[in-house]
């Protein structure tokens, strides 16, 4: 492996390091005694602690909750996903899991990250914790991904069959996540600032690992502490527009015709407070781009963070990486400027700003002057696939794929290196997170007999990356037990103007 491979790597796994599920809750839960701070609020705890969690990563946060503020906990609850114990014990993940004596009761449910009985009888058990509390509780709310599925509760008297039939039908006519949310919230007990209600004039203080695009809390496990602005005409017009409404169940339509805007006073950004409940985003894709820059740095790399948030196809994204590494990389005192106006032209289809681009384009000229070295470029987000095939891989391997394919592609190789992982650890169905790749990646699948586009063509990248020189461009950190989507590292070696004349 290369310097800048190993490099990489390392670069990744502080990204990942940094937003394991005991790190955020350490650095968010100070305690001074019978004080606890968190989100620039303090509460005092007189054994009137509660808690509650639901999301993929939440046992391990609850874990590091209880070790901080447990002599003062009354009982917990946490909905996790099915086997998820198991899973982090034999991946030796033990400090993830609670131990023997806990105040907090784990309870599994949602199989294939999909609602059922078991996930609704833990929703049922946090609602009945929520609502018994008064205004000398504090009740800890710990929220992940996956949290949505592990927390159903549908408003009587409609059934979670007839609540999911309803979500079903809207995916496949094609809604935006926006509206699948907005009808979500308004058909659930809990969801949309439900929770916060339960609670009554109880302290709510919510601990959220974002794993959504720009962090918004009212979609992050359909914003159970937040309060929903949705009014009952708007999902209406959102059942309308799909050609829903005429076949939507009775029960559905009576929860309908009841719902009205919860006035609960919930706060819409991080770290503010309005009434008893407060929202922190204690881990998220830009928390793990700085740290991933602190360690850059540590390796000697000059990093520049181009946005937490890129999505859109993956042969977009692809195409913006190989522009960014040829405007980098390219001979000559200026980067041709047909470069910058592409980049440019395809930052709406990735979700990037133009202010972005340009920001990060100036950093890539200043250092081509300055002659700074190795550039590490730091992204983050989830891309897209069309699936046109049926082999093995995920949006990670494919992206890292069609981005050696581009760095392969033109006429001077750039040198250089790029990584695509998935913070969780799981890259689609397979064992990787992701890849490793570079310039020599088309020549090395020629001399083994493989067919890149074939590959693609087949979703197939772990097959390709498995094959490929025995897999060691396969990026196996195992399981992490934490999630905030992607991260992109592109490590650019210094331009040939600004390499020493020897």
């Amino acid at each position: 492996m290369s310097s800048l491979d190993t490099r990489a790597r390392a670069v990744f796994s502080a990204a990942v390091e940094a937003v394991q599920p005991d790190t955020v809750v350490r650095r968010s839960l100070e305690r001074h005694g019978d004080k606890l701070l968190v989100g620039g609020q303090s509460f005092t705890l007189t054994n009137n602690l509660y808690l509650v969690g639901f999301g993929k990563a939440v046992l391990g946060m609850a874990a590091e909750a209880e070790r901080i503020v447990g002599d003062h906990l009354i009982k917990g609850v946490v909905s996790v996903p099915h086997g998820i114990q198991n899973t982090l014990r034999n991946h030796g993940k033990a400090k993830m899991l609670l131990e023997s004596h806990s105040r907090i009761t784990v309870m599994e449910g949602a199989k294939h990250n999909l609602p059922d009985r078991d996930a609704l009888k833990s929703a049922e058990c946090i609602r009945e914790l929520a609502s018994g509390l008064t205004e000398k509780d504090v009740l800890l709310v710990l929220i992940s991904g996956g949290g949505s599925a592990l927390l159903p509760a549908p408003a009587p008297p409609m059934s979670l069959q007839e609540k999911q039939d309803v979500t079903r039908k809207l995916a496949a006519a094609g809604a935006t996540i926006q509206d699948l949310n907005t009808v979500r919230r308004a058909l659930s007990l809990l969801k949309g600032g439900g929770l916060a209600q339960c609670a009554n004039t109880a302290k709510v203080v919510a601990l959220i690992l974002s794993d959504v695009i720009g962090d918004p809390l009212d979609l992050i496990a359909s914003g159970p502490t937040v309060r929903s602005d949705s009014r009952p005409e708007e999902v209406w017009a959102i059942l309308d527009r799909y050609k829903l409404s005429d076949s939507l169940p009775s029960s559905v339509k009576e929860v309908l015709s009841k719902a009205g805007p919860c006035e609960l006073q919930v706060q819409e950004q991080p770290h503010e407070v309005k009434d008893h409940v407060s929202n922190v985003v204690i881990g998220s894709n830009t928390i793990a781009l700085e740290c991933a820059s602190r360690k850059a740095i540590e390796l000697g790399l000059r990093p520049v963070i181009l946005a937490p948030g890129v999505c859109g196809d993956v042969r977009s994204v692809a195409r913006l990486y190989g522009l960014l590494s040829s405007f980098a990389c390219s001979p000559g005192k200026e980067p041709p400027p047909e470069l910058a106006a592409e980049i440019l032209q395809l930052g709406p289809d990735v979700g990037i700003e133009s202010w972005d681009l340009c920001r990060t384009m100036n950093v890539l000229v200043e250092e081509r002057k300055e002659g700074w070295g190795a550039t590490c470029l730091l992204a983050g987000g989830e891309p897209t696939v069309q699936l046109t095939g049926k082999g093995r891989g995920g949006r990670n391997q494919e992206l890292a794929l069609r981005v050696g394919l581009e760095l392969s592609g033109g006429e001077v190789k750039s040198g250089a290196v790029f990584l695509s992982g998935g913070t969780d650890g799981q890259d689609g169905p397979t064992e990787a997170a992701g890849a490793v790749t570079d310039g020599e990646l088309m020549e090395e699948a020629m001399s083994q007999g493989l067919d890149i586009d074939g590959f693609l063509t087949n979703n197939d990248s772990f097959t390709f990356f498995s094959q490929l020189s025995e897999g060691r461009r396969l990026l196996m950190p195992g399981l992490t037990g934490t999630n905030v989507m992607d991260v992109h590292v592109m490590l650019l070696p210094p331009s040939p103007q600004t390499l020493p004349v020897i």
